[in-house]
């Protein structure tokens, strides 16, 4: 099981329309997810930035299961519109890179 931090900011005033976005995702997103390996996946707001948490079997391969799954692709297309860099799934990262961890 991998963890892994993330951080996104949505686009001036796109506030209200992210969490309103996210009070419900579509069913087929929420199955296409945990099919995926996503176990957990909560987000906090501060402002305009964004930080993720994710608790996932295999990150990478999970992107890469969804970059063109019909759940997820206009689920994509919609938080482009909200976020100031649109999400491509086209790299390999692992996003925030730890430093410290209260053992």
């Amino acid at each position: 099981m991998q963890r892994i931090a993330l951080h996104t900011r949505l686009k001036p005033g796109r506030e209200a329309d992210y969490e309103r976005e996210h009070a419900v995702i579509p069913a087929e997103l929420d199955a296409a997810l945990r099919e995926a390996g996503v176990h957990s996946w909560e987000i906090w707001r501060d402002g305009r930035d964004l930080f993720h948490l994710v608790e996932v079997e295999d990150y990478r391969a999970m992107r890469r299961r969804l970059a063109d799954h019909p759940a997820n692709v206009p689920w994509q297309a919609k938080m482009a519109e909200l976020l100031e860099v649109q999400d491509d799934y086209s790299g390999n990262d692992m996003g925030i890179a730890k430093v410290w961890e209260l053992p």
